[in-house]
């Protein structure tokens, strides 16, 4: 037996130690899933070496059968599954095995409630890969060494899952992975043959590296009988061992679609749809490409691991290649297999190849047809907009060739439901406008009760016309890059000046423009008691039971805007609101009725709570208080 040396004892990142917590007390009724985790590094390390070795096929020590093995002790108790991928060296079992290296960890432990079908569902979304052997084992041991390396480079790692690890060097003669689990007594029945064969089947008989078992057979003589103590051990494939993709679409059933989604995501949950694809010709490739049902818990840094497994001719190259699908379609996993690069392309070369350009605009156009299929679910569909809804609303943005076709997916709330729910598209808008109706409508806001409760609202209400409600912080950047959808513009009813188009007649607006030039004077006046605090001011006809509202210049960013660009330390201009008043108010027959000091204190009253109305702040919270009070005890 080996002696270690160099061996010392660690402890575990404040995270790992509550994610083992959790593993060892709560996830009881998925705990088979363990053997897929393992199984899954197991293939990627496979996968790793053998595009390690296309520059270094020393790299495989005569051993370029790439495989995982699983074996089992009835009598110890133990699993042992093991792989002649990669390996590890000794900072890299440190790193890999001792700490939680992702992006979302602290949002993933917030959220961890102590009950157990929940937390389950979070783990599934977050990918706990090597920790969930302590679902089944109070303790683990793994040895290792990395490919190419000297055998006395080799590392052992043991740890009972208990706040500390040991790591301790070995000589280890083989290259690659073993992990043995010492199975808690109420797990043994996984040290079964059967068992196990059952669970390779069920969860990773599509990974593309056979997964072997021994199997003991017995010598027989001629007449066929087992020849006693004579038993041989043979190794035996237990899965399929081909890639699952470039099988026809025909023979693969919906599980095995949704096991092999769980081994690329490295999600415990199905995904809500996937598209598979092969597309002969000037480009050759396979695409398999999935929508969650859940969303990781990076899902909106932006700079986070993301993209397609990449593969050329079934060597896998890259994890994340994100060349292949743009930022806004960061949530899609999958893979993609190609003849049309060289085996040992890196991230860079991807960057200059004017193919990967070529596969990104039909990965893209396939990914926003996958999800148009999905739409027409829209149970399902709505799950997606819930998760992913704010991302895909980056789209017309970042990808003005696709722009018609996202606005076609997205979904809002609207005045016709005057629910928070979004789940109206344009394409719903555009089929219930008014005859006469030109444009489609839309207002943002900070809140949905803010949207709805906009003063801006009440002549659409008055008239029966929808207005789109946006009150997502993404949305007034999305309107700016989507003036249209269909041919309808797209119009901020708090901007510019307010066209019903055709819904009004010539009597109505001959009416306003009379009512315009009757109260030119009162106008003049309050424009005077304001001074620059305005740009301008004029009687309007969007307000019925408002006295006043504040309207910016067409072109102009809004008040949504300017407050996230504010918080976020970006200096933004001035900018003077139009103030309207409603002419058929009390306040402003009230305005008309007064004048000197009580006419300034009204006129910025009503300015102020306009500004309030919008969801605006006051740079003078106290004048505003103190008009209004002086106004209350007249």
């Amino acid at each position: 037996m080996t002696t270690a040396t160099h061996e010392e004892t660690l402890g575990f990142q404040t995270e790992v130690k509550q994610l083992l917590h959790l593993m060892i007390h709560s996830l009881y009724s998925n705990r088979e899933i363990f053997l897929r985790e393992l199984i899954s590094n197991g293939a990627d390390a496979c996968d790793k070496l053998r595009y390690a070795a296309l520059d270094n096929d020393t790299l495989y020590e005569g051993d370029s059968e790439l495989r995982i093995e699983i074996e089992h002790d009835a009598g110890a108790g133990t699993v042992t599954v093991r792989d002649n991928g990669i390996g590890m060296t000794r900072d890299e079992v440190i790193s890999n095995l001792g700490t939680i290296a992702r992006s979302g960890t602290a949002d993933f432990l917030k959220q961890l409630s102590g009950e157990q079908q929940k937390d389950a569902r979070l783990i599934g979304q977050f990918g706990v890969g090597f920790y969930s052997g302590f679902i089944v084992a109070d303790e683990i041991s793994v040895r290792t060494r990395k490919a190419g390396s000297d055998k006395a480079e080799g590392v052992e790692w043991r740890s009972k899952g208990e706040g500390e690890f040991t790591v301790a060097d070995i000589e280890r003669e083989a290259h690659g992975t073993e992990i043995v689990l010492h199975l808690k007594e109420d797990a043994k029945e996984f040290a079964d043959d059967f068992r196990l064969q059952s669970l390779v089947r069920k969860y990773s008989d599509h990974i593309e590296v056979p997964v072997r078992m021994p199997k003991v057979e017995s010598a027989r003589d001629d007449e066929g009988n087992a020849i006693e103590g004579s038993e041989i051990t043979t190794w035996e494939t237990v899965n399929e061992a081909t890639a699952l993709w470039s099988r026809p679409k025909s023979e693969i059933s919906d599980e095995e679609y949704q096991a092999f989604y769980k081994h690329v995501a490295h999600d415990f949950s199905d995904p809500l749809t996937w598209s598979h694809n092969k597309v002969e010709g000037k480009l050759e490739y396979t695409s398999l490409l999935y929508v969650p049902g859940r969303a990781p818990f990076d899902l909106y840094e932006r700079d986070g691991a993301r993209g397609v497994k990449l593969y050329v001719q079934r060597v896998f190259i890259m994890d994340d290649a994100e060349q292949f699908l743009p930022l806004y379609l960061r949530f899609i996993k999958g893979v993609l297999d190609t003849r049309d690069l060289s085996l040992n392309v890196s991230r860079e070369l991807l960057q200059q190849d004017p193919k990967v350009e070529k596969i990104r605009s039909a990965l893209t156009k396939r990914a926003l047809d996958m999800l148009k299929k999905l739409a027409k679910d829209k149970a399902a569909y709505q799950t997606f907009w819930n998760t992913f809804g704010s991302v895909l609303k980056e789209g017309p943005a970042e990808d003005f060739a696709n722009r018609e076709k996202i606005a076609g997916l997205l979904r809002f709330s609207t005045t016709h439901t005057d629910s928070a729910t979004q789940d109206q598209s344009l394409a719903d808008y555009v089929e219930r406008m008014q005859e006469g109706q030109q444009k489609i409508y839309y207002i943002v806001a900070d809140s949905f009760n803010a949207a709805k409760s906009s003063p801006h609202l009440e002549i659409f209400r008055k008239k029966g016309i929808e207005v789109v409600l946006l009150h997502d912080r993404v949305d007034e950047w999305l309107m700016s890059h989507l003036n249209e959808y269909d041919g309808t513009a797209l119009v901020d009813v708090a901007k510019g000046e307010l066209d019903l188009g055709d819904i009004e007649g010539e009597e109505e607006k001959q009416a306003q423009e009379e009512t315009a030039k009757a109260k030119e004077d009162l106008v003049k006046r309050v424009k005077e008691a304001l001074g620059d605090q305005v740009q301008e001011v004029k009687v309007t006809h969007r307000l019925t039971d408002s006295p006043a509202c504040v309207v910016l210049p067409e072109h102009e960013m809004g008040f949504q805007m300017r407050r996230i660009m504010e918080a976020a330390g970006q200096p933004m201009p001035e900018v003077k609101p139009i103030l309207e008043l409603n002419p058929v108010h009390a306040l402003v027959a009230k305005l008309e009725s007064v004048d000197g000091e009580a006419f300034g204190d009204l006129a910025h009253v009503l300015l102020d709570q306009a500004i309030i109305a919008e969801g605006g702040h006051l740079d003078d919270p106290a004048a505003y208080v103190k008009r209004l009070n002086a106004l209350l005890t007249v």
